[in-house]
């Protein structure tokens, strides 16, 4: 009981900082989306804008995929790492669990960062679908083992489906965005297949990048210190200490 009550105000305190980061990042974000679309805007002329519909369709999905999507799924992320925290990874289901977190972020953050930087083509394209069904099969096995072990609480259970949705989002948007490259790896479409690897041009602004690139830092930052945690509880022989024994009974044969 002692115990419990040190960790709230902990917990609350973790959550504050977290927040108070979150929320920072967002505005540059928003500030460097706000920016952009001012030069944009006074460089396009009117009869532009108005002849050429499906261009503005295809930004507008990139701003949804950018500004929305990506931020939502570094969010969802970071109240992952909460859940975890509450249900007492490190002597539930322990480090085997954590390290599949980081494999998972892994899957999921090297094609979103490949896409941010780098030109969109076929050949990104290709490990940005390959990496959304490894990452989904990847999470079926993180569930899989950890409801033997922890509690899965239905909030948790609400977040994993953000975490699994918003993947396929992001390479549904890119597929849209940049169908002719996509058609060509099914021998489609009037464009030839591109697999280099080339910056992109022009770039995302510096600010976008640069509190994308904070946000993955802190989130694996978290995971970090989750895995650790984990790693010395299980030298201290604590991993499955406190299983809950329902999920014991429920979920193993």
């Amino acid at each position: 009981m002692l115990k419990n009550l040190r960790e709230k105000p902990l917990m609350a305190k973790t959550v504050g900082v977290l927040t108070g980061v979150i929320v920072a990042g967002l505005g540059i974000w928003a500030r460097s989306w706000s920016r952009t679309r001012t030069k944009q805007t006074e460089k396009e002329s009117h009869d532009e804008r108005t002849t050429n519909p499906p261009n503005d369709t295809a930004k507008a999905t990139e701003r949804y995929l950018l500004y929305f999507t990506v931020p939502l799924w570094v969010i969802a992320g970071t109240l992952d790492y909460l859940h975890h925290r509450r249900t007492k990874i490190e002597t539930t289901s322990g480090p085997t669990e954590s390290a599949i977190h980081a494999l998972m972020m892994t899957e999921a953050g090297i094609p979103m960062v490949l896409g941010l930087l780098l030109e969109i083509n076929a050949g990104v394209i290709l490990l940005m679908i390959a990496a959304f069904f490894l990452h989904a099969a990847t999470a079926v096995w993180d569930v899989a083992y950890a409801v033997e072990r922890r509690k899965v609480t239905p909030g948790e259970q609400h977040v994993h489906s953000f975490l699994e949705v918003l993947p396929f989002c992001a390479v549904s948007f890119v597929i849209c965005i940049h169908w002719n490259q996509f058609a060509s790896l099914l021998g489609m479409g009037n464009e030839k297949a591109s697999f280099r690897l080339k910056k992109k041009q022009p770039g995302l602004p510096k600010g976008y990048i640069a509190g994308f690139l904070g946000a993955v830092a802190i989130n694996g930052a978290v995971y970090g210190e989750e895995l650790l945690r984990c790693l010395r509880a299980n030298q201290e022989g604590l991993t499955g200490t406190e299983t809950p024994e329902a999920a014991r009974e429920l979920y193993r044969t």
